[in-house]
């Protein structure tokens, strides 16, 4: 057990910018990820180069993954709201069993206990995004931070009350940083550039970066410290935002690119049409852009990539014709492109490096993008957030599968 006072004591004094604890030469000294070598690491799975590795079955692991968020129809998180605890939980497991699935990424932070128990009767794993909002006005606010740390340490409490710990593979603390935050941040903090923590020691970074490492840093010292032990950590980005730097349309210049690198893993939502992606040189046996991407991120990469997120909505159009393939991909077409993902994946230059992808996502969210209190009662036709589901959602709220979708994920699982 804890003592409340040092815990508000220590996050206190994290929370101080740029401050240098003191410890013992050989505990300042970084690991690989920049994760200082006196930290623990975690009890089962654990970064060793570029591989996540169990430790228990001394293995290598590869995550066939799928996003998960079981919201539902007149569901919805815009206020707050935690998804229902019932029986669906069992047919949504059961439906990813089917899929060959072994690792779930999970959006809500307080998934209820029905969840789990479902999970229970599985091998699968899972990892649990936390939400950093990512238009914050300034991400190196310190009431922001200070603010942020107190959803991250509810959601770390909730994993060891009523989650699965030795389930549980990593943290991802934020996602997707939106590019006109990220460069308000840095332009107002063009000072900061390092941060040296209790776990967690980056230099030569930009203001933004140095916000998610000292979150991660926190979160890090939060669950050693109240829990005695750790996951992984790692933040999620996207790749408007970098990190590969080259690119003629990316969202923000090049001395603001982001590169997720800062904590043990890189995880990054790498969609086909998406900008970094879609200008990629072809790759060195597909051909395809997608493969180039993938290439010229494994061969700069020092740490395990995971893909966070990969998928298409089948919106049944495209309303932005400004960003071509987001939306109004027709049914019968995506299990082609889902198995083209997988050959560009699995045959790419550097692919060893890569811990595992996560197909966006099980069912599709009526909730999104919350226009109004009705959002999640209606699936809008215009709205392609509504539609990455590999399942739609039918009548009584039970999913049916789109097409072939689920059945290809099943065959391309089923591969080592």
């Amino acid at each position: 057990m804890h003592i409340f006072a040092s815990i508000i004591l220590s996050a206190w004094l994290i929370l101080l910018p740029g401050l240098v604890f003191s410890a013992s030469a050989e505990e300042r000294q970084t690991t690989a990820t920049g994760i200082l070598a006196g930290t623990p690491p975690p009890p089962r799975y654990v970064v060793e180069g570029t591989k996540i590795v169990d430790t228990v079955r001394r293995e290598p692991l590869f995550f066939k993954g799928i996003g998960y968020s079981p919201y539902l129809v007149n569901e919805t998180p815009m206020q707050g709201a935690h998804p229902g605890n019932d029986d669906r939980y069992e047919e949504h497991v059961r439906l990813v069993q089917e899929m060959n699935v072994n690792y779930l990424h999970v959006f809500p932070m307080q998934m209820p206990s029905k969840f789990f128990e479902a999970l229970d009767r599985t091998d699968i794993l899972y990892g649990q995004d936390i939400w950093v909002c990512p238009y914050e006005e300034d991400f190196l606010a310190e009431p922001f931070l200070a603010k942020t740390m107190e959803t991250i340490k509810a959601t770390i409490d909730h994993v060891y009350q009523v989650g699965r710990p030795d389930r549980l593979v990593l943290f991802s603390i934020g996602d997707e940083l939106q590019p006109e935050a990220v460069v308000r941040t840095n332009s107002r903090h063009p000072e900061v550039r390092s941060y040296h923590g209790k776990h967690l020691n980056v230099d030569n970074r930009n203001p933004s970066e140095i916000a998610i490492a000292r979150l991660i840093d926190m979160a890090m010292d939060y669950e050693l410290t109240r829990y005695g032990q750790r996951h992984l950590y790692c933040h999620t980005s996207f790749t408007h935002i970098g990190p590969l730097a080259n690119r003629p349309d990316l969202e923000v210049p090049k001395e603001h690119v982001i590169t997720p690198d800062l904590g043990d893993l890189i995880c990054l939502n790498v969609y086909t049409y998406a900008r970094g992606v879609r200008t990629s040189p072809p790759g060195s046996v597909t051909g395809s852009s997608y493969q180039g991407y993938v290439e010229e991120l494994t061969a700069q990469s020092k740490k395990p990539v995971f893909i966070t997120q990969v998928g298409l909505s089948t919106s049944p159009f495209e309303p932005k014709a400004w960003v071509p393939g987001f939306g109004g991909h027709k049914v019968e077409d995506v299990p082609v492109a889902f198995s083209a993902i997988w050959k560009d994946i699995k045959t790419a230059k550097g692919n060893e490096k890569i811990c595992g992808v996560a197909f966006f996502e099980l069912n599709d969210e009526w909730w999104k993008s919350g226009e109004d209190a009705a959002d999640s009662s209606r699936h809008d036709l215009e709205d392609p957030e509504e539609w990455f589901g590999i399942y739609e959602i039918g009548e009584n709220n039970r999913l049916l599968p789109k097409g072939k979708i689920p059945e290809t994920i099943k065959m391309m699982y089923q591969s080592p």
